[in-house]
C-alpha cells in the first residue's frame, strides 16, 4: 500500500523534470531531433530504474514482513498420549487372569459342576460379587466422564500457562530487539 504513493511521486517529479529541462526556441530557428530525444536521456528519474527496482522486491518496506521467526512452540502432549494408544490393542477384547492357556487349563482341569468353588469369582460372595460388578459398571460409565472433566481442567491449566510462557517469550523478544517500534507483534495493546 506504501509502494502506491511513491509511485505517484516518482511520476510527478519525472514529469516536472522534464517539463524544466527543455530548452525554449526562438521563434525563428526549428528545434532539432537530437535536442527533443536528449532531456528525456538525461532525468535523474527513469520510470524505467522504477519499476527494475519494484520488481527487484529489495525495499527494506517488504523485508520486514518477510523476516523468518524467531521461536516456535509445540504441544507435544497430545502426540504422547496418540503414541501409547496406538501401541494398545483394543480389538482382543481384555484377557482373563493367567493369560488365555491358563483360563482354558483351568477350565479343562476343574469342571464346574464337580468343583463349584475353583472356578474364577467363586471365591467371593453373591453380595462381593455383586458390588464388584456394580462398582466395575459405575467405573465404566461414570469414570468416563469424571476422567473427561479432570483433563478438560488440566488441559484449559495448560493452556493457560501456555500462553503466559507465549507472551513472556515475545516481551523479551521484543525488549531485545532495537527495531521493536516497527515489529506488529511489538506494538500490540496487550504487550
Amino acid at each position: 500500500m506504501r509502494l502506491v504513493p511513491l509511485v505517484l511521486a516518482a511520476a510527478l517529479i519525472s514529469a516536472s523534470a522534464s517539463a524544466q529541462d527543455r530548452q525554449v526556441s526562438s521563434p525563428g530557428t526549428a528545434p532539432s531531433s537530437t535536442e527533443d530525444a536528449q532531456p528525456t536521456a538525461d532525468l535523474p528519474v527513469s520510470l524505467d530504474h522504477i519499476r527494475e527496482g519494484l520488481k527487484k522486491g529489495d525495499s527494506p518496506l517488504l523485508r520486514a514482513n518477510e523476516l523468518p521467526p524467531d521461536f516456535r512452540l509445540d504441544i507435544v502432549e497430545q502426540q504422547k498420549i496418540d503414541e501409547l494408544l496406538k501401541k494398545l490393542d483394543f480389538k482382543s477384547g481384555p484377557a482373563p487372569g493367567g493369560g488365555l492357556y491358563g483360563y482354558d487349563q483351568q477350565r479343562r482341569l476343574f469342571n464346574p459342576t464337580a468343583r463349584p468353588l475353583q472356578q474364577p469369582y467363586a471365591a467371593f460372595s453373591r453380595g462381593e460379587f455383586l458390588t464388584i460388578a456394580a462398582e466395575n459398571l459405575i467405573a465404566k460409565y461414570l469414570g468416563a466422564r469424571l476422567i473427561g472433566a479432570m483433563s478438560d481442567g488440566e488441559r484449559s491449566k495448560a493452556e493457560r500457562a501456555a500462553r503466559e510462557e507465549i507472551d513472556r517469550e515475545i516481551a523479551a523478544y521484543c525488549a531485545a530487539r532495537p527495531d521493536r517500534a516497527d515489529i506488529q507483534l511489538c506494538t500490540t495493546p496487550d504487550r
